[in-house]
């Protein structure tokens, strides 16, 4: 699954940097996440980083968006330019 970002986000703008494949990015009202772009960090870290640096805990898995492990590193691949 990749990522999202509820509306209990503070736009405090310490996820955005964090992310490895630039998938947050400032929505209208709130910062967003690109599940085109989310692979929860897999093939960069062990743990999604914006979900460690967010003081709100408001990045829970986006049911909308179901990716398996092997998967969501297929993504990391492909954006990555190594598949």
């Amino acid at each position: 699954m990749s990522l999202k970002i509820t509306e209990d986000c503070i736009n405090c703008d310490v996820c955005e940097p964090e992310c490895p494949n630039g998938a947050i990015s400032q929505g209208e009202e709130i910062y967003v996440i690109d599940p085109n772009l989310c692979t929860e960090c897999v093939g960069h870290y062990d743990e999604p980083q914006c979900q460690q640096v967010c003081p709100v805990d408001c990045i829970p898995l986006d049911t909308e968006n179901v990716e398996s492990k092997e998967k969501l590193h297929e993504k990391y691949l492909r954006i990555s330019g190594q598949a």
